[in-house]
């Protein structure tokens, strides 16, 4: 799918029509203390290892795509309902 990196939408803070940028937003580092994380380091040793035991299931065709449209007037971001699509490039225009 193509998309142009500016075009005119609706501002919440504005609270009117302006340009707005598209910016793709990328995942973040994963955390070393959630629950589960502590749950497998503790499941170490010989023998079958439970939940953890099992075969992880392969990536989805298409993922869902987080995008922030920032305002080119208060320069704030804000989302929108994020879709699903294979390919995505951001293009001028």
């Amino acid at each position: 799918m193509k998309m142009p990196k500016q075009f005119e939408a609706h501002c919440p803070f504005c609270k009117k029509h302006t340009t707005h940028t598209v910016e793709r937003v990328r995942r973040g580092q994963a955390s070393t203390m959630t629950h589960i994380v502590r749950q497998k380091n503790r499941a170490n040793g010989t023998g079958n290892q439970g939940k953890f035991s099992k075969v992880p299931g392969g990536d989805k065709p298409t993922k869902r795509l987080n995008l922030r449209y920032r305002c080119n007037v208060c320069k704030k971001a804000h989302p929108r309902k994020g879709f699903r699509v294979s390919r995505f490039d951001l293009v001028e225009g």
